[in-house]
Order: structure tokens, then C-alpha cells, then sequence
């Protein structure tokens, strides 16, 4: 019975210290470097989704071994949606300030931390093998056929396209021909395959497919300045590696890619 006795306190003597071990490792229970505080969820618009996929993500990943990025992309608009709902985004890029400034006036960003980022261009766009005689925005007024563009109600380019169009006075004639989509990816995509003959997007999604050609940029004066800001979340709960993250991308090496995939560094 003695023996039997040893024996049961020895097992549960090794097993404590297993346990203990575990659990300092980091491998059992909570720890401060546990895999949560490595990883940086990322809510970001749609049009920046192949340059963080192609280039940014993986290079900040091997930059820091053992921190991943796991993306969300949506127009910017859905984006905010899905934050006030419960997403656990730890980084917004959004491709708009309405959106930013929604979660900054709800606290769900700090106006002290949002960062004023990049720019765009919107672009007029028609597929690659259209034979469309038009050379400007203006001349929408005038066309047959489809013009795609972004939902104004929650894509920040439908917005721009909406500015723009109204700006030059030429919105009452285009809007009957007007087909909005969710996101600006989606106006892309219904060009490239010919089910819309014309399209309002970013220039950086047009240069992201050789299915469609660019016919012009909008005017300047018909509207604003194109701005994408980045900000971390006020209660993310990955500190560190979000930090790294927003750190990451405002390096130089970072900013560079973003050039190489059609953005502009925006100067304040």
C-alpha cells in the first residue's frame, strides 16, 4: 500500500512539473508572448487588397518571425459596419476620411493615432478590347451602355464617382445608366468581363488587370483629394504587434511598394 502511495505522489509530483513548465513556456494557460499578442487583424478597403497580399503582409511576416497578419477586405463603408458589430480588427486602412472619421467620432479610433496615409486617382476605365470613342468623363452624358460604378451609400471611389459626376453636371444624365456595386474590386471586375461597358475606379485597380484600359483621369476640380488613412484600433488587443505593424508601414520600404502598386505617399 506504501509503495502504491509512492508511486501515485511521484506521478502527480512529475505532472506538476510538466504542468508547471507548460504553462511557462507559454504552450498552457495565458502568457504575454502567447500567439493572440503576435497576430495583427486587419480590416482594410478592397483596392488594397493585392498589395498587401502580394507584397506587404508576406514581407512583414518574415520581418517578424512568428507575428501574422490575418486580412479582412470590404469596401470601407462595410468595414466600419462589421467593426461596430464585434470585428476584432486591430489596424482600419480605410480608402476614405468619412469612414475613419465614423469610428474616431465613436471612439473606436483615436484621432491622435489616425495617419493620413496615401492618395488615389479615379480613373474612367472601358474594357481592353473596346472600341468606345470617348476621351473624358464628360462625355458620359452622351454614351450607351452600362456604367459601373461603387454604391455612393458605402464604397468610398462610388462616393468620388458620385462627387465627381454631380461636380460637372453631368449626374442626372449618367445615373439612369448606372449599375452600383459593393465594392470597387467589383466595378473592376464587371468591366474586365464586358458586362458593364464603362467603369469608375481607382487607377490602382486599373493597373492591376490587363483585362481593362484607362481612358482618363476625373478632372481635378470635380473632386477632392482621394485620401486613405491608417489607424490602429483603440482597443485592439494585440499592443505590440499592432504597433510594429503601423511601424512597418510607414517605413521607407513599405512606402515603396505602396508606390510601385500606383499610390501616392500623401504630404501633409
Amino acid at each position: 500500500m506504501k509503495s502504491t502511495n509512492k508511486i501515485i505522489i511521484a506521478v502527480i509530483v512529475i505532472i506538476a512539473v510538466i504542468a508547471v513548465g507548460l504553462y511557462a513556456s507559454g504552450s498552457l494557460g495565458t502568457s504575454d508572448n502567447g500567439s493572440g499578442d503576435n497576430e495583427v487583424n486587419l480590416a482594410a478597403a478592397a483596392s488594397l487588397k493585392n498589395v498587401y497580399d502580394e507584397k506587404l503582409i508576406p514581407m512583414f511576416e518574415e520581418q517578424n518571425p512568428g507575428m501574422t497578419v490575418t486580412p479582412t477586405y470590404a469596401s470601407s463603408g462595410d468595414l466600419v459596419k462589421q467593426i461596430e458589430n464585434g470585428l476584432g480588427a486591430d489596424v482600419f486602412m480605410s480608402a476614405g476620411n468619412k469612414q475613419m472619421d465614423e469610428l474616431i467620432n465613436k471612439s473606436y479610433v483615436d484621432n491622435s493615432s489616425n495617419v493620413k496615409f496615401l492618395e488615389n486617382k479615379l480613373v474612367l476605365i472601358v474594357p481592353a478590347d473596346s472600341d468606345a470613342n470617348i476621351t473624358s468623363f464628360e462625355e458620359l452624358k452622351d454614351v450607351e451602355g452600362t456604367i459601373a460604378i461603387g454604391d455612393p451609400e458605402s464604397v468610398p471611389a462610388g462616393q468620388y464617382a458620385n462627387e465627381s459626376l454631380h461636380n460637372l453636371g453631368i449626374w442626372d444624365d449618367v445615373e439612369p445608366k448606372l449599375s452600383l456595386a459593393t465594392d470597387v474590386t467589383a466595378v473592376l471586375n464587371q468591366v474586365a468581363q464586358g458586362s458593364a461597358e464603362y467603369g469608375l475606379v481607382y487607377s490602382t485597380d486599373a493597373k492591376s488587370t490587363d483585362d481593362v484600359k484607362v481612358v482618363c483621369e476625373a478632372p481635378k476640380d470635380s473632386l477632392k483629394t482621394i485620401v486613405y488613412p491608417v489607424a490602429p484600433l483603440a482597443d485592439s488587443q494585440n499592443n505590440d504587434a499592432t504597433a510594429k505593424f503601423m511601424e512597418f508601414l510607414q517605413s521607407q520600404e513599405a512606402k515603396d511598394i505602396f508606390v510601385e502598386y500606383g499610390f501616392t505617399i500623401h504630404d501633409e
